[in-house]
């Protein structure tokens, strides 16, 4: 059966709050010669596409300006030099831009096979998570086995799946979070110790877990004065990874614990990185992580799904804070 020349596809024309989402008629893209096109079943939300939105994080160079960096469906067509993909595979993959689509490209290495006994949406809600958990906490962050990480939200689609796999290769667990249902929710993915920002100071809590030795490893997404606050707990020789900045990009710190405790303080995002790099992680979490996820190893944490036609209340629910793991959209 032919595609159809044109997709419904959600784009965000003026800046704005979720109500500036918008349904547009495109035309249905045509793969080059390493992409392939996927007839979109589900597609990921995440808090990237609430800030380009925004207006505050626009595409990279030759990206989509269509929403949505993760999706799951079928292989409808394949580019002149795609090998290892064809037409009529389930997918999953992480992608620039282009996911709140009826069709969507994918480069062929950011390509993830849909794991045995998972749903199309709960394949939808992988790519963006693991592959920024795979590189952030285990390549760049470099955490090991017997070693303490924290992870500040917790709760977020992002810090389920770092509980997740950080406890599965054997390193010890410890998160912020807003409340106490959302700490009960990282407990229950296998955190050691949660700490309710809200009630506690997270800098005494983990003096006291650690004995004073402080953490390995942190995963920040918050920014602003835990930038000073991650220098206090960070034990010797500990990387801090920077992901996001919630609370601002700009902070007061005291920079002799940096040198004094040799600590690295790192960074990335994930979108603008080359399709070489992507696929190198790709092919990390397909040989190290995948097998994991058809054993039940690693579970899925879908929050709520939205049909498409609800994109909106899916924007206004990602900005409330008022969820646990993933946002999706569901596509007919």
């Amino acid at each position: 059966m032919s595609n159809p020349n044109t997709m419904k596809a959600v784009l965000a024309p003026e800046p704005g709050g979720p109500e500036a989402l918008q349904f547009v008629d495109r035309p249905v893209p045509v793969p080059s010669e390493h992409e392939v096109l996927i007839k979109v079943e589900a597609a990921g939300v995440n808090r990237p596409d609430c800030i380009q939105r925004a207006g505050d994080y626009p595409p990279p160079p030759g990206a989509s300006d269509i929403l949505g960096l993760e999706v799951a469906g079928e292989i409808v067509a394949v580019g002149s030099a795609v090998s290892g993909a064809k037409p009529g595979d389930k997918t999953t993959a992480l992608v620039s831009g282009g996911g709140y689509a009826e069709y969507c490209l994918a480069h062929e290495g950011s390509l993830l096979p849909v794991p045995q006994g998972w749903s199309m949406v709960e394949a939808a809600s992988l790519p963006e998570t693991f592959i920024t958990v795979w590189h952030n906490v285990f390549q760049r962050g470099a955490l090991q086995p017997g070693e303490r990480l924290l992870i500040h939200g917790g709760s977020s689609g992002i810090g389920i799946t770092a509980i997740q796999l950080a406890k599965l290769f054997g390193a010890s667990v410890a998160v912020t979070a807003g409340s106490e249902e959302k700490c009960k929710a990282c407990l229950d993915a296998g955190a050691d110790l949660a700490i309710n920002y809200r009630e506690q100071e997270f800098v005494t809590e983990l003096k006291t877990w650690t004995n004073r030795k402080g953490v390995n490893v942190i995963l920040d997404m918050v920014g602003g004065d835990y930038i000073s606050k991650n220098y206090v707990v960070a034990a010797e020789d500990a990387r801090i990874v920077q992901i996001a900045f919630l609370k601002g990009g700009i902070a007061e710190a005291d920079f002799r614990r940096l040198m004094m405790k040799r600590l690295i303080h790192t960074g990335s995002t994930l979108r603008a990185r080359s399709d070489e790099i992507k696929a190198g992680i790709v092919t990390e979490l397909k040989q190290k992580v995948w097998p994991k996820l058809a054993k039940n190893e690693v579970k899925p944490y879908i929050f709520k799904t939205f049909p498409f036609d609800e994109v909106v209340k899916a924007h206004a629910l990602m900005e409330s804070s008022n969820h646990i793991g993933k946002i999706m959209l569901t596509l007919d």
